[in-house]
């Protein structure tokens, strides 16, 4: 059996015919995996009358899922480090598939947190290989944009799917929402089969070296970066609805269009993200930060004419979503050993972030009221800003930042 690396294979002419193809799998996978996530969430009312439970109680469906996703990734990632990529890829999707195929039977509230939690487990690790293997089908210095294609994903699943799958739910019962995502995951996954290519890896890290790579201080750092990246969205993003209802003036039915709105600017945000990050990571990662605590502080001022707070809203997306292919990009780069358990672990941080925004933010709400939120949200991407800072001085700030996962190291 021929061994090729990474490298060579990205150079043949099948990997390049497939890569189109293959990118549009784990962008689907992605979109799936969003919807996953968020659907629920214009559910709630659906889910609780029909299960008999509470408003507070559904929430836990939410809670769940995160929470699932925080311990879920670290974890599974270990038992399945030795796997091939592409199995492991077809095993994950595979859970997911099982998880929302039982969501669409089950029928208590028990076993509906189960079904939740299980497809919480496919989702960090799902991502985590899905981008380490679309860097590794394009060339160095391709690589960010190809993770942000398929991030995007994600992003666009909040544009389109989260609407049309709430809409879905609505007309044809809660249970379809979660039937029409396990067949998004059938696609995903017989295209995951057939268009992705078997990557052969260098020697995988034993598990100790991958814990040592993970716990690296430079990891840990941009970890925490994210997190608080993480933190400042949802810190905001939570409470949008009732800031733009209660500050700005807007009606429930506007809310909606401006929030696709937001959505658009994420998914511009996140493939401009992907190209700076190509281009000069960490600098462009530092001014990204600082863009983003200006746009959010702006909005003390506009959010209280209806214009410019929707213009804010907008070129806020932009701004918040760039980061995120960059700090994927940067937690590959820095744990060279253990890039996989690294890049799901990356999306533990995130959601724990997302957790401690949200929290943050209806702490602040209760202390000094709604329009305290921005600053909040400013005040964490400063720090966030401070992290992306410390991070690059630590590194050198000159080396190349655009190595291959499992190649030498890189700042």
């Amino acid at each position: 059996m021929s061994h090729h690396s990474p490298k060579s294979l990205r150079n043949t002419k099948p990997a390049k015919e497939r890569f189109p193809l293959s990118l549009l799998c784990l962008t689907l996978g992605a979109f799936a995996i969003g919807m996953t996530e968020f659907i629920i969430m214009g559910l709630l009312p659906n889910v609780a009358s029909y299960l008999g439970v509470t408003i507070p109680q559904a929430g836990q469906l939410i809670t769940s899922y995160a929470l699932g996703v925080a311990i879920g990734a670290p974890i599974l990632t270990i038992f399945t480090h030795k796997l091939p990529q592409k199995k492991l890829l077809v095993i994950l999707m595979g859970i997911f598939i099982l998880g929302n195929a039982v969501s669409v039977i089950a029928p208590t509230y028990l076993l509906l947190i189960i079904a939740r939690v299980l497809t919480a487990f496919a989702h960090g690790t799902f991502l985590g290989v899905g981008t380490i293997i679309a860097a590794r089908l394009v060339p160095p210095d391709k690589r960010a944009g190809a993770v942000s294609v398929v991030l995007a994903g994600l992003t666009v699943a909040n544009i389109i799917g989260v609407p049309f799958g709430t809409f879905i739910g609505q007309q044809l019962g809660w249970r379809a929402s979660f039937g029409a995502i396990t067949v998004l995951g059938i696609i995903s996954l017989f295209g995951i089969i057939r268009f992705i290519p078997v990557i052969i890896q260098q020697e995988t890290a034993n598990l100790r070296e991958q814990v040592r790579g993970l716990l690296n201080p430079q990891v840990l750092l941009i970890l925490l970066t994210g997190a608080l990246g993480c933190g400042s969205l949802f810190a905001l993003f939570t409470y949008i609805t009732p800031m733009l209802q209660g500050i700005t003036g807007f009606r429930e039915q506007s809310v909606t269009w401006i929030l696709v709105l937001f959505g658009v600017g994420v998914t511009l945000g996140n493939i401009a993200g992907g190209k700076l990050a190509d281009w000069k990571l960490m600098p462009s990662l530092m001014v990204n930060f600082a863009v983003l605590a200006v746009v959010i502080s702006t909005l003390t001022v506009t959010m209280s004419h209806p214009v410019l707070a929707v213009s804010n809203i907008f070129l806020w997306g932009i701004a918040a979503f760039g980061i995120m292919p960059g700090i994927q990009l940067r937690i590959m780069n820095l744990a060279h050993k253990a890039p996989l358990l690294a890049t799901t672990s990356s999306h533990s941080a995130l959601n724990l972030g997302n957790a401690a925004g949200a929290y943050l933010g209806g702490v602040a709400i209760s202390s000094f009221g709604l329009t305290s939120i921005p600053w909040l949200s400013a005040a964490l991407a400063v720090l966030a800003l401070a992290g992306a800072w410390f991070s690059y001085a630590l590194t050198g700030g000159r080396r190349s930042s655009n190595a291959a996962p499992g190649d030498a190291p890189a700042a």
